[in-house]
C-alpha cells in the first residue's frame, strides 16, 4: 500500500446483488480520525437474470445517477462493471490510492473476533461456517474470490456481522440443550448485525459527550431484518438474534420468538416439510404474515384507515421491544440511552414513541415535537428531564466497515 492510498471499497456481496462504496478515509483537515467521504455508491442487483440492473452514482464529480439494465450473468461479471463504472469517473480499482477492499461477512463464528485481512486459511474457515449461515456466507465468499481475482494484489479485508457479539458472556451466548450435541454442531447464540450495533452504540455514547466505557445503551436496529443489543461500556452483553438471524423481534418477514415445538406441530399436524417451515419463519411471518404488509409506513397508513388487522400486528411488533427493552435494563442494571437505528428506527416516528410510552417508571420518555422531527443526524428525541435517554442514530455500516478495514492495514 502506498503513502497516497486512503480509499477502501465497500462490498456487500448477496445472493444476487452486490452493494458497494468507494470511500476516502483521509484524517480530517484537524489531523483527527478518518473522515470516510463517500466517492461512489451503487447497487447491482438481479444478477444472473436477464433484467439485471446497475445503479451507480459518483459522488465525487457531482455526477447523476447512472442506470444500466441488461444481463449480468454472475458475481465476477457484476465486480466487473462496479469496476468499468468507477474507472469511467476515474475512480478505478487500478488506482493507487486504493488502499483496501472491506468485506461484509455475515457470519465469523467464534474464531473471528476482529475485521481480518482475507488469506486461504480465512476463506476456507469463512467456507467452513456455510452450515450456519447456508444464505449468506457462499455469496460473501464469491464476493471475496471475485474481488481477490481482481486485485490479487491488493489487501481484501472480512468484517464479521457476528464479531462485536463474540463478548457476550458465555451464559448469554449458550442455548440451554446437551453441551455435546450444542458444541458438535455449533449451536449457540451469535447474533448479527454486528456492525450496525457497533457503530450506533459508539456514535450514541459521542452524542452523550462521553467514551463508550462509561455508557450502557439499549441498541434497537428496526428494519425489515431486526435486532435489539444491551452494551455495556462499549462491549456487547447480550442480542436478540442467535444461531440465524430468526430469533427475537418481529421483523418484516420474520417471526422473531417462537415456542420451538410450534416447527414440530406443523410437521405432524400440517404435513408441512422442513422446507416449508423454514419458509413459513423466514419469509411468511412476522409482520408481512399478520397483515399482509411489512412496510411501516403501509401499516401505519391502514392503521389511521381503522385496518384491525394492521393495528394488531403493530401491537405485537411493539409488545415484543417492550419485553426486549425490559429485559435488556435488567440485564444491563443500568441504563443511560436507548438508541433507534435502520430503516423503521430512524425514520418511524409512531414506532418509537409507542416503544417507550408506558416506561416512564424505568426512566423512558419521549418528547412528541423531537420525535417528529426527520433528520439525517443522530439526535436526543428525549425531554431533558428524562433519566435515560432516548436517541435516533441513523447507522452507517458501510463506515463502520471502512473505517475497520483502513485501521487494519494501517495498523
Amino acid at each position: 500500500m502506498t503513502a497516497t492510498a486512503t480509499r477502501v471499497l465497500v462490498l456487500n456481496s448477496g445472493s444476487s446483488s452486490v452493494k458497494y462504496q468507494l470511500l476516502d478515509m483521509k484524517p480530517d483537515s484537524a489531523g483527527g480520525s478518518a473522515a470516510g467521504t463517500r466517492l461512489a455508491v451503487g447497487l447491482v442487483e438481479r444478477i444472473g437474470e436477464e433484467t439485471s440492473r446497475l445503479a451507480h452514482t459518483p459522488l465525487a464529480t457531482g455526477g447523476d445517477k447512472r442506470e444500466t439494465e441488461g444481463p449480468i450473468a454472475d458475481h465476477e461479471a457484476a465486480l466487473k462493471a462496479v469496476a468499468a463504472e468507477l474507472s469511467a469517473d476515474g475512480l478505478g480499482l487500478d488506482s493507487p490510492q486504493l488502499a483496501a477492499i472491506g468485506h461484509r461477512v455475515v457470519h465469523g463464528g467464534l474464531k473471528f473476533t476482529a475485521p481480518t485481512v482475507i488469506d486461504d486459511a480465512v476463506l476456507k474457515e469463512i467456507e467452513r461456517l456455510v452450515p450456519v449461515a447456508p444464505l449468506h456466507n457462499p455469496a460473501n465468499i464469491t464476493g471475496i474470490r471475485t474481488a481477490q481475482a481482481l486485485r490479487p494484489d491488493l489487501p481484501q479485508v472480512a468484517v464479521f456481522d457476528t464479531a462485536f457479539h463474540t463478548t457476550m458472556p458465555e451464559y448469554a451466548a449458550r442455548y440451554a440443550i446437551d453441551v455435546a450435541t450444542a458444541d458438535a454442531h455449533r449451536i449457540r447464540r451469535y447474533g448479527f448485525h454486528g456492525t450496525s450495533h457497533a457503530y450506533v452504540s459508539r456514535k450514541t455514547a459521542e452524542l452523550l459527550g462521553k467514551d463508550p466505557s462509561e455508557v450502557n445503551v439499549i441498541v434497537l436496529h428496526l428494519g425489515n431484518g431486526a435486532s435489539a443489543s444491551a452494551v455495556a461500556g462499549g462491549r456487547c452483553v447480550d442480542t436478540s438474534m442467535g444461531l440465524t438471524p430468526l430469533e427475537g423481534l418481529v421483523m418484516g418477514t420474520r417471526s422473531g420468538d417462537i415456542d420451538p415445538a410450534v416447527t414440530f406441530h406443523l410437521k405432524r399436524v400440517a404435513g408441512m416439510s422442513e422446507d416449508d417451515v423454514d419458509v413459513l419463519l423466514n419469509k411468511k411471518s412476522g409482520l408481512v404474515g399478520l397483515c399482509g404488509d411489512n412496510d411501516m409506513r403501509e401499516i401505519r397508513r391502514r392503521i389511521d384507515e381503522g385496518d384491525e388487522r394492521a393495528r394488531l400486528a403493530f401491537d405485537i411488533y411493539i409488545h415484543r421491544l417492550k419485553k426486549y427493552i425490559g429485559a435488556y435494563t435488567a440485564v444491563l442494571g443500568r441504563v443511560d440511552a436507548v438508541a433507534f437505528t435502520a430503516g423503521v428506527g430512524e425514520n418511524a416516528a409512531p414506532v418509537r414513541a409507542a416503544a417507550v410510552a408506558g416506561l416512564e417508571e424505568m426512566g423512558l420518555a419521549v418528547d412528541a415535537d423531537l420525535n417528529a422531527v426527520r433528520s439525517g443526524e443522530p439526535r436526543l428525541i428525549s425531554p431533558e428531564y428524562a433519566r435515560v435517554a432516548v436517541a435516533v442514530v441513523p447507522t452507517d455500516e458501510e463506515l463502520e466497515i471502512a473505517q475497520q478495514t483502513y485501521a487494519l492495514v494501517n495498523a
